[in-house]
């Protein structure tokens, strides 16, 4: 029999390719086009330093040992490196003979140094002196100990000869001819990528508006760095260095056990460069220098950072290159003008980002902070982003005399530098501040408001597939519930004593948590749904997630395709189960969607006999989330509530525009259009359908009709 999983990290890589047939697409808009080639460098960068890190130490440290998927740490290493290089390769090529010219045909001329006018070449040569010259740090290479090259940094490198006839102060300046005088300057940050370059007739011309990068200028004036030198060869290169590091959770001050990692990431080994071809002297020095094989190197044409031609969105061509802009609509059943607790006693609410607005959680949250009646405010914290409305209502309200808990996962990766800063200003303000639970990441979302009413206390609480983050919100496609239903409430307060202080494991009556139940009853709704299952009857289960790899909730799904039940898979990112296999998994079907929003809600629905159920949940059906991470799956139990997130789910099985279909060679195919289908875009449709529903919303009756005043 083929075998029965797909490797974890190679079936990520086909993702990044999915991520790279957007940018493909002519028929996107030529920004949008670039941004997608941007998130494809992106990717690569955490994917490298994470998975590819973990792989390389597991290389060294048992190297024969497989994985479920039969492959051993070289041959996925291998296989990675093969894969990866094909991708990058696409990329380079649609970016400089697709993208480029398309940008200069609508005006905006990317020049090369060699093609610069005398012009312009004096221009950069000025601005360089100017603006850019004092930010920089030019590194010798030939010290007793070899500079640090920063993590995910990008520099210019430069191989220096001395100039005939110029008296060296001492012999060690000079150098010698058997060691390559190589120095290398690291690009800034904090500045400008794009720089607009003079024209005959200015700044700019009828044709259009040519520009200069910020790598290419540093290149070009190099010399300037090193009197008494001149520039031989030059190297454009960014490392990527290993980030996988696990916090010492014994140490007696965890804070500053996290700032160890920040520091480390800075200088751990290096695990791949990305650099332009244009010396291959230098790039044989640094692949020497930092251990790294010809696998470990991928080459760009000219650009090391695509992401940094992003500038160009904010001019008025760029932006007209972009998307069209899509309204994030006011749920038409939310009060904008009163807080939403009559309405919640009554009726829960879903709320569907970037569709519907985040401005309700936000609202919620800041009603709360000023409601004399609110006496506290528990929620977790996991990604937050920066100048968060949601952490100034926080302090508000901790200020105000409420009791507010909030526990801040200092863990989340990439982003501990941050979430240290927010624990550091809350705790500052009054808040009560937990710093996650040991040797377990809080992935979990959800807020609860504790009010006195006239009537009894009310907890009214607020559940989420994605982060309290006021920008991805406007990107990430979640789906949240607001809710005051009492068995929910109930469950909400056992989670919070969980978390925060001594308790022993309390039965949830709606909730389940991972690593204690969620895994557990995911496996017993399948379960009951092969026992319910009949040929007449037979029973379905619809999931959309971010990533599927846990192995005992794919045996799980292999035995209900087995017996007859229908599996639907809405997957963006890595799926280790193989669909279609004879015997075993031909009743399982693979789809992925891709495009311009990022799929990022986790929903689950499962026919139970003709009583179905639909939940969702922070967690996707992954090891790390179902067993090493505290994770919460709530029900859609509101009839009306349950109806909206049925049609959501429903619409990414109608997807025949930008849906994927996974094969069973581990390939993705895009999905097959009937002779009668028309076309069908989930995200165009459910645009749709809120736009329809704002303007469905009944209006306020001065904005109907013109009222005269004095």
């Amino acid at each position: 029999m083929e075998n029965r999983y797909f490797n974890r990290e190679l079936s990520w890589l086909e993702f990044n390719a999915r991520v790279l047939s957007q940018g493909l697409k002519k028929e996107i808009p030529l920004m949008e086009r670039l941004q997608f080639l941007s998130i494809v460098t992106s990717n690569f960068d955490e994917f490298f330093q994470v998975r590819v890190a973990s792989l390389k130490r597991q290389f060294f440290d048992n190297p024969d040992l497989a994985d479920i998927s039969g492959l051993t740490p070289q041959m996925v290493l291998t296989s990675i490196s093969a894969r990866a290089h094909q991708i990058i390769r696409s990329q380079q090529e649609c970016l400089m003979s697709d993208i480029l010219p398309a940008l200069a045909e609508k005006g905006l001329l990317y020049v090369t140094p060699e093609a610069y006018t005398h012009q312009q070449s004096e221009y950069l040569h000025s601005l360089f002196s100017s603006d850019i010259y004092p930010l920089l740090t030019p590194l010798r290479t030939d010290t007793e100990t070899f500079p640090n090259i920063k993590n995910l940094s990008s520099y210019v490198a430069f191989l220096l000869k001395p100039i005939a006839g110029i008296r060296y102060s001492s012999e060690e300046l000079k150098g010698s001819d058997d060691l390559p005088r190589i120095a290398f300057v690291e690009i800034p940050g904090g500045i400008s990528n794009v720089y607009w370059l003079p024209t005959e007739r200015g700044l700019a011309s009828s044709s259009g508006r040519p520009f200069a990068l910020l790598q290419d200028i540093i290149t070009l004036c190099g010399t300037t760095l090193f009197p008494g030198f001149e520039v031989e060869e030059s190297l454009l290169f960014k490392v990527t260095r290993d980030a996988d590091f696990a916090v010492d959770e014994d140490s007696g001050n965890f804070i500053n056990a996290m700032e160890d990692v920040l520091v480390q990431r800075q200088s751990s080994f290096p695990v791949q460069m990305t650099c332009n071809s244009t010396s291959e002297k230098i790039r044989n020095f640094l692949m020497e220098k930092l251990e790294l094989s010809s696998d470990d190197i991928y080459p760009v044409d000219r650009i090391i950072n695509p992401g940094a031609l992003m500038e160009l969105r904010d001019t008025e061509v760029g932006a007209s290159l972009s998307f069209d802009k899509w309204e994030h609509f006011y749920p038409a059943d939310l009060p904008e003008d009163q807080p939403y607790w009559d309405t919640l006693k009554f009726k829960d609410k879903i709320l569907h980002v970037p569709y519907e607005s985040y401005d309700p959680v936000v609202k919620f949250i800041t009603d709360a902070a000023d409601d004399e009646n609110v006496l506290a405010i528990k929620m977790t914290l996991y990604r937050t982003g920066r100048n968060s409305p949601i952490i100034d209502a926080l302090e508000r309200a901790a200020h105000n005399g409420k009791q507010v808990v909030v526990l801040v996962e200092l863990k989340a990766r990439f982003d501990e530098e941050r979430n240290i800063a927010w624990a550091n200003e809350l705790e500052k303000a009054g808040v009560t501040v937990i710093y996650g639970l040991v040797n377990l990441k809080v992935h979990a979302k959800i807020l609860m408001v504790i009010r006195r009413e006239s009537d009894s206390i009310r907890r009214y609480v607020h559940l989420a597939t994605g982060n309290y983050n006021t920008k991805t919100a406007k990107l990430y496609s979640d789906i949240s519930l607001f809710t005051a239903n009492p068995r929910i409430a109930n469950d909400a307060t056992l989670f919070f004593n969980l978390v925060s202080g001594y308790s022993t494991l309390q039965k949830m009556d709606c909730l389940g948590m991972a690593p204690v139940t969620l895994k557990s009853r995911l496996l017993s709704m399948i379960q009951r749904e092969i026992d319910r299952s009949s040929p007449e009857q037979p029973g379905l289960i619809i999931a959309k997630m971010n990533s599927l790899t846990h192995e005992e909730v794919i045996d799980a799904l292999y035995k209900a395709s087995q017996a007859g039940v229908k599996v639907l898979l809405n997957i963006r990112g890595i799926c280790m189960l193989v669909p279609g296999l004879p015997g075993l998994s031909e009743n399982i079907r693979v789809l992925s969607i891709v495009d311009r929003y990022l799929e990022h809600s986790r929903i689950f629905y499962f026919q139970n006999g003709g009583t179905p159920e639909l939940y969702c949940s922070s967690a996707d059906w992954m090891s790390r989330n179902l067993d090493r991470r505290i994770e919460l799956m709530f029900p859609i139990l509101d009839r009306d509530a349950f109806r909206d997130v049925k049609s959501i789910l429903d619409s990414y099985f109608m997807d025949n525009v930008s849906a994927m279909e996974l094969q069973q060679n581990g390939g993705w195919l895009p999905v097959e259009k009937g002779k009668k289908d028309s076309d069908y875009n989930a995200q165009e449709e459910l645009y749709r359908k809120y736009k329809n529903r704002d303007e469905a919303r009944p209006q306020n009756i001065e904005k109907q009709f013109e009222v005269r005043r004095k």
